[in-house]
């Protein structure tokens, strides 16, 4: 504000107030600037975080009060500190497990020299009291044998001597994956396995299979995925009926780059269902590929699901007929950010610790029935949802909303009705994990292969990653279930029953 010294009052009075005005000018502009700079702090300190700090989302311990508007805990924010409930677990003793035994046993026997099995002291000889034993595993190059495949020839000398053209017999052949290839189901699953389960591309393939003096081009092998791909498509659209039908299910997406595609960033979704950690019931998991982010991808992938379905705050899923249910620990990570490396205690740490108590509920009934977690839920975590809910009312008007814990709060009660549900059926989770592990060998594997060529090429590893990461959902040996699958379609296509990973018998 700039003043003119011939334009000042000659009244006091005046000269008084004119002097208050830009004093209070001064102090709003003071405030908007620290705002501006605590602001940019802020996103500073969450860049170093994410870039370096340690990654983790366990509850942090609490410590001093940190005296910042939105670190100052009033008297009930400290009452709900006070009350902190945490499950407590012993941590087991590691101990070797002994080798599976199964394997086959060399033995080796490291025996004295014959002249040293005499007595030290007398010189008498020394006689076998027992023995002592360790073991070891030894690892076995992989090699690869051809399979010859020999079909003899028959006809008929009686007709050949009588001049009499005779009809040349011959088995059949036996039914191949790929028609005129050297690629048996066991190559094709090795393959598959190498890059969809341990992100191996095909270009470092390539170079092993060379070690071992096998020539087999990267294009040679692209194109059998694509094959196996097509063959798999039928027992996809088996599983993703299946997954359909299930009460509950759990969605994510994450990033693609597809050089020849539309646009430059496409995206691979995912549907699961089950619980990866049990391994029991229906587990089963589900990419599909599209050169977008849109809703459409998840309307037309659904097609008109209605039960419960767990998703982040992505707005895209409400365009579908599903009930969503949010997901927990994504409110707990935007709370998490907020505190950042602070180790004093701040409101942040008022509802991470109330987040803390809901799973501590959640880990102490895991492994009971739907109908007696729903009895628990409401018995022992409404109340905390509800003591929840009314903190973060109160303070939305208290914390500005730009700062990280203002938008953590926003965040939260813009998501806590569909969070909340989980609380109305037994059958639900507290979060969307199961998604998100579910999701993370994709992204993984996708810092090693970095991209796909063509949108064939990426529906193709959706299919393909879907039947992998099924198989390890329900504990099976990823090799084993895709040799087989592959061998029972090129014999049996029209027989997927036997394939469903519940009905495949391991051993």
């Amino acid at each position: 504000m700039k003043i003119d010294a011939h334009s000042l009052p000659d009244d006091p009075v005046q000269l008084k107030r004119m002097v208050l005005e830009l004093q209070q000018h001064m102090d709003e502009k003071l405030a908007e600037k620290d705002a501006q700079i605590h602001e940019l702090l802020q996103a500073y300190n969450a860049k170093l975080a994410k870039e370096y700090a340690k990654k983790s989302e366990k509850m942090p311990g609490a410590g001093e009060v940190f005296n910042e508007a939105e670190d100052i805990l009033d008297e009930h924010d400290k009452a709900l500190l006070a009350t902190s409930a945490s499950v407590k677990t012993e941590k087991a003793k590691p101990k070797r497990r002994p080798l599976p035994a199964q394997l086959p046993r060399v033995e080796v026997v490291v025996d004295l020299d014959e002249g040293d099995k005499k007595c030290d002291c007398c010189q008498s000889p020394l006689h076998k009291m027992g023995e002592s034993s360790s073991e070891a595993l030894e690892f076995v190059p992989a090699h690869i044998k051809v399979i010859k495949t020999i079909r003899p020839k028959y006809t008929c000398r009686h007709c050949e001597r009588e001049g009499i053209e005779s009809v040349v017999k011959t088995a059949k052949m036996p039914a191949t994956v790929i028609p005129k290839s050297i690629a048996t189901p066991s190559l094709l699953s090795q393959i598959i396995m190498c890059k969809y389960q341990f992100g191996l591309p095909l270009y470092r393939q390539e170079t092993l299979f060379s070690d071992i003096g096998i020539e087999l081009s990267r294009q040679t092998m692209s194109s059998w995925m694509l094959r196996c791909a097509e063959l798999l498509s039928p027992l996809y659209q088996c599983l993703k009926e299946i997954l359909l039908s299930q009460a509950v299910i759990h969605g994510d997406e994450t990033s693609l780059n597809v050089i020849n595609a539309e646009k430059a960033t496409s995206y691979m979704w995912l549907y699961c269902c089950g619980d990866d950690k049990q391994g029991k019931g229906t587990n089963i998991v589900l990419f599909d590929y599209h050169n977008s982010r849109a809703g459409h991808c998840a309307v037309d992938f659904l097609d008109g699901y209605e039960g419960y379905m767990h998703v982040d705050g992505y707005k895209a899923y409400e365009q579908t007929n599903a009930t969503l249910v949010a997901c927990l620990a994504h409110m707990r990570r935007k709370f998490i950010e907020a505190k950042g490396n602070n180790k004093k205690t701040v409101k942040a740490d008022v509802a991470l610790n109330l987040i803390r108590k809901l799973y501590g509920i959640e880990q102490a009934i895991k492994d009971k029935s739907h109908d007696e977690k729903f009895k628990i839920r409401q018995r022992k975590a409404k109340p905390i949802v509800d003591e929840l809910y009314q903190w973060l009312i109160k303070h939305k008007d208290k914390i500005p909303p730009k700062m990280a814990l203002g938008e953590a709060i926003t965040y939260a009660i813009n998501q806590f009705e569909k969070f909340r549900r989980y609380l109305d059926d037994g059958r639900l989770s507290i979060d969307n994990n199961r998604a998100e592990r579910a999701i993370k060998p994709f992204v993984i594997g996708r810092k090693n292969w970095l991209f796909s060529n063509t949108s064939n090429g990426a529906h193709a590893s959706a299919i393909l990653y879907s039947l992998v990461e099924t198989a390890k959902a329900n504990d099976l040996v990823v090799h084993d279930y895709i040799s087989t699958c592959l061998q029972h379609i090129a014999e049996q296509p029209n027989n997927l029953e036997p394939l469903l990973p519940w009905n495949i018998k391991q051993g």
